[in-house]
């Protein structure tokens, strides 16, 4: 069974949040502040982690940081009150895999919850001598599929596992415009539609990181009203 880690300090909400997810099918553990947290993610071991911000002692997004830092790849799930743009850039800058603001409806969150079990990466193929997992480049990025690392400037760039997923989606799109939604069910396995700003926030960061300026960007470019591409 699925094992999911809500880290949340008001009892009341945390208990409505694990018996939504325990009806759902998934076995649920609470702890209120970090180092429950901690100790759940040693004994418990989740497949996931929902994660409030606003925790007492230690907060939310200082124990996020401290588990990208110590090499966990766990998904984190962010459910926070706090819904300001630069709350959620922080929030996936540090390794969140999604960022839901409260109130949310028991739906969507089970929505996203199992959108990102689902796209839970598996380890990469080897590559395959003439398939399109050889290495890419644009500008001065090279992006290698088939080990998913990418360098700029023959400098390597850590990229965010989504993010990644992200760029090779556009790349694979081969210079066609691929809109919010493919984006959304392509790289976050939603299976239907979810109001969210998780694509903008992915792509700033991904210019952030792979473009000269990203205020004025050459490759990863936006098509007002219908999405994004990637020109090479």
């Amino acid at each position: 069974m699925t094992r999911i880690l809500i880290v949340e300090d008001n009892t009341t909400l945390a208990l409505g949040l694990r018996r939504s997810l325990e009806a759902a099918g998934f076995q649920v553990l609470v702890g209120g502040d970090a180092g429950q947290a901690t100790r759940a993610l040693e004994g418990f071991e989740p497949h996931l982690v929902v994660l409030d911000l606003m925790l007492p002692g230690t907060g939310g997004l200082e124990l996020l940081g401290e588990l990208r830092a110590g090499g966990s790849t766990v998904p984190v799930l962010i459910l926070s009150a706090k819904g300001e743009e630069i709350d959620k850039l922080q929030g996936f800058r540090l390794g969140a895999d999604d960022y839901v603001v409260k109130p949310v409806g028991v739906l969507e969150l089970i929505a996203r919850v199992e959108a990102i079990l689902r796209r839970v990466p598996s380890p990469p193929a080897p590559p395959r001598p003439g398939s399109d997992e050889e290495p890419v480049r644009f500008g001065n990025v090279t992006v290698d599929p088939a080990r998913r690392t990418v360098a700029k400037a023959e400098l390597p760039v850590e990229l965010a596992p989504l993010e990644l997923d992200l760029l090779l989606c556009l790349l694979r799109a081969g210079g066609a415009v691929v809109d919010r939604a493919t984006l959304l069910t392509e790289v976050w396995g939603y299976k239907r539609p979810v109001p969210t700003r998780t694509v903008d926030t992915h792509v700033a960061n991904l210019r952030a990181k792979l473009e000269d300026d990203p205020a004025r960007p050459r490759h990863i470019l936006t098509v007002r009203k219908a999405g994004y591409r990637l020109a090479r």
